[in-house]
């Protein structure tokens, strides 16, 4: 193995997480993120030469997600999506009032993520979550820098609402 292709795997590996958040943004299941991300590497590995020659891995990367959540979900139309089965967290030896209260607080967050658009998702995964800037997510979902300051805007304005908080560093006027 040479040293670029070691390199490559390596941020390969260090992105995992990111991709991870992404991919769980767009499926909302955790198998289905993890299937996801699992066929993007595979399929970055199989074609290391042209990741490689990508000028940002991570954006490539995140269009190789994107582009197989939208493969995914055209053939769920034709063939019908299963219903996925809860996760269940075993919370043995807790009192479960923190528990609870957490658990609480994070499905209000969920309801509220799940009743906004996909687009505004999309963006608010990968600006608020991801850390990427409003240009490299522009790029990445091939759409103008206005329209992703206006999505994560949105994003955080109804979650904020939803949650009744007052948003931190917003200013009045947005």
């Amino acid at each position: 193995m040479t040293m670029r292709s070691k390199q490559f795997r390596s941020e390969l590996v260090a992105m995992l997480p990111r991709l991870r958040r992404f991919a769980l943004a767009l499926s909302r299941n955790r198998q289905d993120a993890d299937d996801l991300v699992q066929t993007a590497v595979v399929r970055a590995l199989t074609q290391e030469d042209a990741a490689q020659n990508a000028e940002r891995l991570d954006s490539w990367m995140y269009r190789i997600v994107k582009n197989l959540w939208i493969d995914e979900r055209r053939r769920q139309a034709v063939r019908g999506t299963p219903e996925p089965i809860d996760n269940l967290n075993d919370a043995a030896g807790d009192d479960g009032r923190r528990h609870t209260e957490a658990r609480s607080d994070l499905a209000q967050a969920q309801r509220i993520f799940d009743r906004m658009s996909a687009e505004l998702q999309t963006a608010a995964v990968l600006v608020i979550v991801n850390g990427l800037s409003y240009r490299e997510a522009a790029d990445l979902l091939e759409v103008p820098i206005g329209t992703v300051m206006s999505r994560v805007s949105r994003a955080r304005r109804a979650l904020a609402e939803g949650l009744s908080q007052t948003p931190s560093g917003m200013a009045s006027n947005q």
